[in-house]
Parts: C-alpha cells; sequence; structure tokens
C-alpha cells in the first residue's frame, strides 16, 4: 500500500502492446470474443488486439459478446441520474473546457445555498433520486467547506413526493484529510477525469492551474480510496489523444488501483469532447473518436471491466446513447443542464461546461427506455446498506446482487411512475416493470412483487 503514490503510466509498454496486437488473424479474435464470455475481463494485450478490429463480421462479433455480458450481468436495468452544477468558477486553464480561467465568453457564478435548495428541489420535482455534484476547480470564501455545506444542503431538501437519497461527486482533486471530511459527507461515489492520460497531451491541453499537476490528478483516486472512499468512478475525455492509447493506459490505471486497494473502480464515464464556448480545440477535436469507435469503446470496456458500471451523459444524442444501452453503458444522466442554476427560469446558454446531444426531458428519456425493454432505476440502497467497494464485488461477480438491484430498480421505477409519471411512461412503464419481473428468477420476483405493491400501497424508498 505505501507505494501507491509511485504509480504511473508505462507509456512504452502500450505502444509496444498496441503495435504487436496490431494484426491479429480472425481465429485469435474470436478466442478472445469467447474467453470474454466467463465474465472474467479479459487481459491488456486482448483488449488491445480488439482495438485493431475493423471487419464488419468481427465487429458484429465484438459487439455481440458485449451485449451477451451486458445483458448477463446488469440485465436490463440502467440507473438514472441528473448532474448538478453548483459553481464554475475556475482557476485552471483546459484548453476545452468552458469553465477555463482565461474564458471571458462565460458569465461566473456559484450557487448560493438557498439556490443549490431550488435546483435540488427542480431536480426533485422531475423525479431524481439521486445527483452528481459538480463544481469548478475553485471555490466561493469558504473553499472546501463550499462544497460540504452544498452536500448538507441537497440532503437536507424533501419536497411533495421526494428527496435526493444519493450525492455523488465530481469535484476537484482532495488531500487525504479532506477526502476523510467528503466520506463523513456520505456521499456515494466519487468521480475523478484524467481527461487524458498521455502525458505530453496532458501537459499541451492544461496549461495552468492546479489541474496542470499530472501526477497530483492521477494518484488522486488513491488518496480518496486511502481516505475511506471506496466507490471512486474515472474516465477519460475522449478525443484528446489516440482512444487506443487511452483504453490501455486505463488499464494501467485500473489493475494499479485493484493491486494496491483490492478494488478497481466503480464506475467509469466515456465523454466524448464536444463544443465548448470559447474553446477552439473543442470545436475541431484533435484525435476526433468515430461513432463506430465510440460504439468499440463501450463494447471493448464492457468485456474488459464487465462488473464496473459504465456511464453515458447527454453530451451524447439520443440516437447514439441508445445503441450503447446494449453494448455496455449501465448509467445515464438524463433531462441534465452543465451549468449552475440551469434547471431553474431565465438561465443564460452562456454559462454550460459544454453543449448537449441529448435535451429531453427525464419523462421523455423514461418512455423511451422502457419502450425499448429497459427499467429505468433510481435505486440508492446498495451505497445506504454497506455494499460498496469490495462488498458489492464480492456479490457481483458470483451474480447475487441482481437479487438486490433487480428488485430496486422494480420498486423505485415504480415510485418514479407514482409520482412522477405522465399519462405516457406510466402506460408503458408499468407493462415493463411486469415483463422486467416475469423474467426474474423466483427469489429476485418474489422480492420484486412484494416491494412494487408496498410502492403502489402509498409506501416510499422502498429498498432491499
Amino acid at each position: 500500500m505505501s507505494t501507491h503514490n509511485t504509480f504511473n503510466i508505462d507509456e512504452p509498454s502500450i505502444w509496444e502492446t498496441l503495435k504487436a496486437k496490431s494484426d491479429q488473424d480472425a481465429g485469435h479474435i474470436r478466442a478472445i470474443l469467447a474467453n470474454a464470455r466467463e465474465l472474467k475481463g479479459i487481459d491488456v494485450d486482448e483488449i488491445a488486439a480488439l482495438t485493431h478490429v475493423s471487419d464488419p463480421e468481427l465487429l458484429s462479433e465484438l459487439f455481440e459478446t458485449a451485449r451477451y455480458v451486458k445483458d448477463t450481468i446488469y440485465g436490463k436495468r440502467l440507473v438514472i441520474f441528473a448532474p448538478l452544477y453548483i459553481s464554475n468558477l475556475c482557476a485552471n486553464e483546459c484548453t476545452y473546457c468552458a469553465f477555463r480561467a482565461r474564458n471571458k465568453e462565460v458569465q461566473r457564478r456559484a450557487l448560493s445555498q438557498e439556490e443549490i435548495a431550488q435546483e435540488t428541489r427542480i431536480i426533485i420535482d422531475q423525479g431524481h433520486k439521486r445527483v452528481l455534484l459538480v463544481a469548478g476547480e475553485s471555490y466561493p470564501k469558504r473553499g472546501f467547506e463550499y462544497v460540504l455545506d452544498a452536500i448538507d444542503t441537497v440532503y437536507s431538501v424533501k419536497h411533495d413526493h421526494g428527496e435526493i437519497r444519493r450525492v455523488n461527486v465530481n469535484i476537484a482533486p482532495l488531500k487525504v484529510e479532506e477526502f476523510k471530511l467528503l466520506h463523513e459527507a456520505k456521499i456515494g461515489t466519487y468521480q475523478l477525469f484524467q481527461e487524458t492520460y498521455h502525458r505530453e497531451t496532458y501537459g499541451q491541453v492544461h496549461l495552468s492551474g492546479k489541474k496542470a499537476d499530472y501526477d497530483w490528478r492521477l494518484h488522486a483516486i488513491d488518496r480518496a480510496m486511502a481516505a475511506g472512499i471506496d466507490d471512486c468512478g474515472v474516465g477519460i475525455l475522449f478525443g484528446l489523444f489516440d482512444w487506443r492509447f487511452e483504453m490501455l493506459a486505463l488499464m494501467q490505471h485500473i489493475r494499479h488501483l485493484e493491486s494496491a486497494f483490492g478494488v478497481g473502480p466503480h464506475t467509469i464515464s466515456v465523454p466524448r469532447l464536444e463544443p465548448a464556448t470559447g474553446s477552439k480545440i473543442a470545436e475541431q477535436p484533435p484525435h476526433a473518436v468515430s461513432d463506430i469507435d465510440f460504439r468499440k469503446i463501450v463494447a471493448i470496456l464492457r468485456i474488459a471491466v464487465p462488473y464496473t458500471g459504465i456511464i453515458m451523459s447527454t453530451r451524447e444524442t439520443p440516437n447514439l446513447r441508445r445503441e450503447t444501452f446494449a453494448l455496455g453503458v449501465s448509467q445515464i444522466s438524463a433531462g441534465s443542464r452543465t451549468n449552475p442554476g440551469g434547471y431553474g427560469d431565465n438561465i443564460k446558454e452562456d454559462m454550460s461546461q459544454f453543449s448537449l446531444g441529448d435535451h429531453r426531458s427525464l419523462d421523455e428519456v423514461i418512455c423511451d427506455v422502457a419502450s425499448l425493454g429497459y427499467v429505468p432505476s433510481f435505486c440508492t440502497g446498495c451505497y445506504r446498506l454497506g455494499r460498496t467497494g469490495g462488498d458489492f464485488m464480492d456479490l457481483a461477480k458470483p451474480g447475487e446482487i441482481k437479487h438486490h438491484c433487480d428488485p430496486n430498480a422494480a420498486s423505485t421505477f415504480q415510485e418514479y411512475l407514482e409520482d412522477y409519471g405522465t399519462e405516457a411512461s406510466r402506460a408503458i412503464g408499468e407493462k415493463t416493470i411486469q415483463e422486467f419481473i416475469v423474467n426474474m428468477d423466483e427469489l429476485a420476483g418474489k422480492r420484486s412483487r412484494v416491494m412494487v405493491d408496498k410502492v403502489k400501497k402509498g409506501k416510499r424508498d422502498v429498498y432491499c
């Protein structure tokens, strides 16, 4: 454990592996895909080989394997959340981001605690139960305590039928002592993206501010886990550098965390670089990722780390989001705003961090997701019952977690339909829940029927 802060990405080995695996025959690719169906993940050499797949037939087989892994582990559950931006103040100069320090085209704003409460009420009224709290990497006068106050504020809001039951957090890297305070604030997942693992590119796009320190950011997840936060999320901003390199570097990071702490990341996010006010590089990504390569990224990640959640934001269009559900995505944002105060009225768009590809309301997304046979889940049970980190994986790997997650998905979706659903979402939602329960095993099905019935009779926050 004492050596975790010496971890670094081994760039030469990544390039060597990619070169060595650039020309694999179909038989070898099919052997990798067969191995992936064992649900134990695949190694770096195998990942490298899959990144080079371009033959349409093999590509189809890759996607089919990803669908098998996703369906076997996650079934039809799709976790739903909303981002809550509390501030766009930032001292960093990140060339791809609208929040960068020297960007004069974006109006700056840090929400007061009263404004955070109002945003929370609006999100609750949409039907959400979990949020991802996001802030630029500078804070108002109270510094980091501003974030802790904001978490308390979100949890304190009870409005009509609802409340936010879990706050996940995406904020600047902290010291271990600060991470301990974050842990004590009862957050769910701490999320942090390296953006790019390629050190030279990292320096080219992070010009100043604390974020310019590559190593401080790379080792942040180590510090979070050392502080007791065992559910952490990582991610790459695809488009800054060669996606194949990024995939193998990400796997080095994951294997390091597994070795040092016994558990890898709880989630992986896969944002692509999207247009952002005042950013030329965001308009023309230096390593733009095509839609087909983006699907490959999701599929390869799903079979490489089968029990890790994959998050898809509203950066992407509805069509592409739909396609990636089957390939591996297990969590999505919906009804999102990416600027502080964005859920309220009279908010200018020039405060957004990036442009959205999916502008639909939560209920519209719910109707779409349910019509595809997926069950939107607002579950937060694992966090509150201590099923996090290694304890979660101990249940996930033998398949036992389904006996909790499936019933919780059914009951929380039923709660959404009862309290927030429209006529359209209730019609398709009731049918989807019934089909979902019918296809469960006996234990999960029995548990689900009892829990859903309790919700229909007026009980709320039913979970197991």
